[in-house]
């Protein structure tokens, strides 16, 4: 079996934080990407247990991280 000459693999080093906590209900005005924050952080907040592995094992995935402030 041939192999290509030149083999190309893009990885993926960039790591995605969402910072908590994010907003709970949407408001008139929110951008687009105020609303994706809530969405997103709305995975953090949950109480399901087989939804918190799923996001989990997808956060690992794509290097996505939520973190909350640090308490001083």
């Amino acid at each position: 079996m041939a192999y290509p000459s030149i083999e190309y693999q893009k990885v993926m080093t960039e790591v995605v934080y969402i910072n908590l906590p994010a907003p709970s209900e949407p408001k008139m005005g929110m951008s687009g990407m105020e609303l994706l924050h809530g969405f997103l952080g709305e995975f953090a907040r949950t109480t399901n247990a087989e939804v918190k592995a799923f996001v989990n094992t997808a956060s690992a995935k794509w290097n996505v991280q939520f973190r909350t402030p640090s308490l001083r």
